[in-house]
């Protein structure tokens, strides 16, 4: 090869790989300006159950907190200081009711920021009460809500502001307390041979006629449940210290069920609300692909999942993702509030699916 013909072949490639990297980054500007467009049409449009410190509003603005994480956008940390503010920077009523807590996630995580503005005494008032005072959750006297933590929602709603509680107190006991009700949802509700919660104790098979079964005869398994579950397990993680005692516990149940939820992903790159019979409800839903799609990103970030294999099942979800937001920003195909597998549809929102898609753009700017 001559020097012209080699100069030239190098200067193709430079510009290749430059082209490539202008390509790349492009599409984060896209990504970054499709989840601002999410927090402007969500804040525009509050919506929750009871009150603005339920765990629907908790659930959004753990998402809106990671979004500032990964970008250091001011616009979303102006949002949770307003909702703060607003909020008198209380917790939800029910001391016993892990959904009461979760609110506080982006509570603590303001506090890491900017010291001596957030109030965290009705944080830390939830929190000792609910571990480590009595109440008829605990003590099993519900057939149902035979312990603390009784649902697997309950394992986003709690655990990880706990965590973040726990360092700010340089107090292992918080994560004791919390370790040991996490352990009793896991022997009730996990089925270690599918790697998946069921939501609660319905859907747990005893071996009788009673058994509640999709049609197609599997289990009951909600996408949104089980996205939670693992949405939950990639914050507490990202947070525990390395040398906790039951950090492997964690780690080790996180990588379980993301090999389980790479296997069930559909075509399209969204997930079905029931995962084992997507059949039943036949469109993907934004909640649960959300908070996968963060999870399994988050895992690939940190050197837990390999890249090869798992790079193509995110990229193909946050694709997905991004086609179920309109342009006004509004994040649509978010299955209501409940408690099992139902349809979604391109109008239906919440703002829990808005935190979920936050939650999954957030990791998604850091890949690599």
């Amino acid at each position: 090869m001559s020097k012209k013909s080699f100069l030239n072949s190098a200067t193709f490639l430079w510009f290749c790989i430059v082209g490539l990297t202008v390509e790349a980054q492009i599409q984060k500007l896209s990504d970054q300006e499709a989840m601002i467009k999410a927090l402007e049409w969500q804040e525009a449009h509050p919506i929750y159950t009871q009150a603005p410190t339920d765990w629907t509003n908790g659930a959004y603005y753990t998402g809106v907190a990671q979004a500032h994480k990964a970008t250091n956008d001011e616009i979303y940390l102006a949002a949770i200081k307003n909702m703060g503010w607003n909020n008198q920077w209380q917790t939800g009523p029910r001391i016993y009711h892990a959904d009461d807590l979760v609110i506080s996630y982006a509570y603590l995580y303001l506090n890491e920021r900017q010291k001596n503005l957030v109030d965290l005494k009705p944080t830390e008032k939830f929190i000792e009460e609910h571990l480590f005072e009595d109440n008829e959750w605990k003590d099993g006297s519900d057939a149902e809500k035979r312990i603390l933590w009784w649902w697997c929602d309950a394992l986003f709603m709690a655990p990880p502001a706990i965590v973040n509680y726990s360092i700010l107190k340089n107090d292992d006991k918080y994560l004791d307390a919390m370790h040991t009700f996490y352990k009793e949802t896991y022997e009730l509700l996990y089925n270690k041979e599918e790697r998946l919660f069921a939501r609660d104790i319905r859907f747990v098979w005893k071996g009788d006629k009673e058994d509640v079964k999709e049609e197609n005869g599997n289990r009951i398994f909600w996408s949104r449940g089980n996205g939670w579950v693992i949405g939950g397990l990639a914050l507490m993680l990202d947070a525990l210290p390395e040398n906790y005692e039951h950090r492997d516990f964690y780690l080790t149940l996180y990588k379980e069920m993301a090999v389980r939820i790479k296997e069930i992903q559909s075509e399209d790159g969204l997930w079905r609300t029931s995962l084992l019979s997507p059949e039943s409800f036949d469109h993907g839903e934004v909640s649960g692909s959300g908070f996968f799609t963060f999870a399994l990103t988050w895992g690939i970030n940190n050197g837990i999942l390999d890249k090869a294999e798992y790079v193509p099942v995110v990229k193909k979800a946050w694709t997905a993702l991004r086609r179920c937001q309109i342009d006004d920003g509004k994040v649509g195909w978010v299955q209501n509030i409940g408690a099992s597998p139902e349809p979604a549809s391109k109008d239906s929102w919440q703002n829990f699916g808005s935190g979920a898609f936050l939650l999954a753009g957030s990791e998604i700017l850091k890949l690599k």
